[in-house]
């Protein structure tokens, strides 16, 4: 079955397949988590397989709600889905819009609900779904950010926007202590 998601076509949210909507750079809606230990924040790097942006490094989970699912619900699936994280519920942090282009002609304009859950050392069981995700990891947010402008490359162009223009919005205090 095609994913169909919430794409804004002559300016009315219409249910559009997904890779349409990259193909033709249309503005839709999508959802990025943030989880959180403290000042440590959990990455994946994509699988190979995806369709694109393969072997870059990422935030937690990113997807595009399913057409008419509320965006929270689809934080917590996403969690699931991709690393098999459970009983993890984000809070929304912010919603940002950008546009970047993620290579083969594809194109992510995206009106981001940006969530964030802390764990506050709690265990995590995180069993990550090959077809998605090749590698996670935990870094300091410093760390990530010093990486990512070090090493630009390695890393999803929505990360990079993330942290280089809305990192105090996502993470708050977190950025300034």
């Amino acid at each position: 079955m095609t994913a169909m998601i919430p794409a804004w076509v002559d300016g009315v949210l219409t249910p559009v397949e997904k890779l349409d909507v990259h193909r033709r750079g249309l503005k839709h809606k999508a959802v990025s988590v943030f989880v959180m230990d403290g000042p440590n924040v959990l990455i994946q790097r994509r699988a190979m397989g995806k369709y694109h942006t393969p072997g870059l490094w990422a935030n937690t989970c990113c997807t595009h709600p399913d057409w008419n699912e509320d965006p929270a619900d689809c934080a917590v699936r996403r969690l699931n889905d991709e690393l098999g994280i459970k009983d993890v519920y984000p809070a929304l942090r912010d919603t940002v819009e950008y546009r970047a282009d993620v290579g083969n002609g594809l194109i992510e304009h995206e009106v981001v609900d940006i969530f964030l859950a802390d764990i506050a050392g709690r265990t995590l069981k995180i069993q990550p779904n090959p077809d998605e995700v090749m590698q996670v990891k935990w870094i300091g947010l410093y760390d990530l950010t010093a990486d990512v402008l070090r090493r630009p490359e390695e890393y999803t162009p929505w990360l990079r926007i993330y942290l280089q223009d809305h990192s105090d919005r996502i993470f708050g205090t977190l950025v300034r202590a």
